[in-house]
């Protein structure tokens, strides 16, 4: 006998399970066997009594059950989540390789089968991320095991900064906070700053208060391709944010680099890093809604760049307002094309899951004819691999990244 409780799915919960996908929504519950309390590990079944898979079960969220496995003889002890770790880090390493594996995404929720927890590695910090009730509860577990296996393989952290501090936890039962991990094995840290090297660049990183966990780091390969083509041109780097672009564009021989953004804080963090990589001479940062400039440079018939890159923030989280977003990424777009010459290359992305590419290179499509262009695509990508992509879990491929030049 199995010591969880059962539940029992409809017929598209019970055809999603069996698809791979690791969501049961609350709907698709048909009946229970035994009781339960947030945070414990269920079975989910078909109707006619088909085991199904096991998970973290939560009355208080819209996906009543993460599944963790469909493996009817795991046992979820230290020993089976030690594996789970274990496994996500011996793939980073291996598809990042030694230098990039000090800066990268060390565990991506689902596509690590660890649902709702993110955790990025900037060299000597690790920060975490965790929106699921069930994980949360067995975050020492996690942790520990992070801290041992890293030392493993001759990394030392000196601590674990949780950046909890997400209104969505609300809706999984938790409160929204963040501060150091504090344990016997791991003392917390005097300073939330510390310093990356991404592609021979060096930033540095506040994981208290930068977005996000700290720094973005699945566009990491994408912005070596921007490096790649930037030699000798003109470049205006759209949403900027910390500059990461820009200063890739600069390594890669841009002759000039203007970095835009409306966050007064994000055009600081950017100087900062211009300074860090002396790099005053080719990149300038300034404060501007890239609407408003988008228009105004086309107003005024500026033909001052041959290279733009629009890598916005997302426009849409939530299907719902996905049109709204198409016509936001359709305004930026058009302007864009239009300010570029006839050979001038444009890198635009979106990192919503909601705008899927086929509705992403529509919008370029209708964008391109509105403007009178032609875009000839260099390169299609998607994000970096310590983000992996599962292709039955739809809402880990969510990166999208074009570059074209315009013919």
């Amino acid at each position: 006998m199995r010591p969880y409780t059962k539940l029992y799915l409809t017929k598209k919960g019970e055809r999603a399970a069996r698809s791979g996908h690791p969501w049961v929504y609350g709907e698709e519950v048909v009946r229970t066997e035994g009781t339960y309390q947030t945070g414990d590990i269920v079975d989910v079944y078909s109707d006619k009594d088909r085991y199904l898979g096991t998970g973290f079960v939560n009355d208080i969220s819209k996906i009543r059950v993460r599944i963790l496995s469909d493996n009817a003889n795991d046992r979820f002890d230290e020993a089976f989540w030690r594996r789970r770790v274990k496994y996500a880090l011996d793939y980073r390493r291996t598809v990042m390789g030694p230098a990039d594996f000090s800066c990268c995404r060390l565990i991506f929720g689902d596509a690590d089968q660890m649902p709702g927890l993110t955790v990025d590695r900037y060299n000597d910090i690790l920060v975490a991320r965790c929106l699921c009730y069930g994980m949360d509860q067995i975050k020492s577990i996690i942790f520990r095991a992070l801290i041992d296996i890293l030392q493993e393989m001759g990394v030392a952290i000196r601590g674990i900064y949780e950046r909890n501090d997400v209104k969505v936890r609300e809706l999984d039962g938790m409160e929204q906070m963040k501060g150091w991990y504090q344990d016997d094995f791991l003392p917390a840290p005097p300073c939330v700053m510390t310093t990356i090297d991404e592609n021979g660049i060096h930033y540095e990183v506040d994981v208290e208060n930068g977005q996000k966990t700290g720094f973005f780091l699945d566009q990491k390969y994408n912005r070596q391709a921007v490096a790649r083509i930037a030699a000798g041109r003109r470049v205006l780097d759209c949403f900027t944010h910390t500059g990461a672009f820009a200063l890739n564009a600069a390594k890669g021989g841009a002759a000039a680099v203007t970095a835009v953004d409306i966050s007064d804080e994000a055009v600081a963090m950017t100087n900062a890093n211009i300074r860090r990589n002396n790099m005053e001479d080719i990149v300038t940062a300034c404060q501007y809604n890239v609407f408003d400039l988008l228009t105004k440079l086309a107003e005024e018939k500026c033909h001052d760049y041959d290279f733009i890159i629009l890598d916005p923030p997302a426009f849409t989280k939530s299907g719902h307002t996905i049109h709204n977003a198409i016509r936001g990424y359709k305004e930026i777009n058009l302007k864009a094309m239009k300010l570029l010459p006839r050979g001038g290359y444009l890198a635009t992305c979106s990192c919503s899951h909601f705008m899927r590419d086929d509705l992403f290179c529509n919008m370029l499509s209708d964008a391109a004819k509105d403007a009178g262009v032609r875009l000839r695509q260099i390169e299609g990508r998607q994000q970096s691999p310590d983000h992996p992509i599962l292709w039955n879990v739809p809402e880990t491929n969510y990166l999208k990244f074009y570059l074209f030049q315009i013919v």
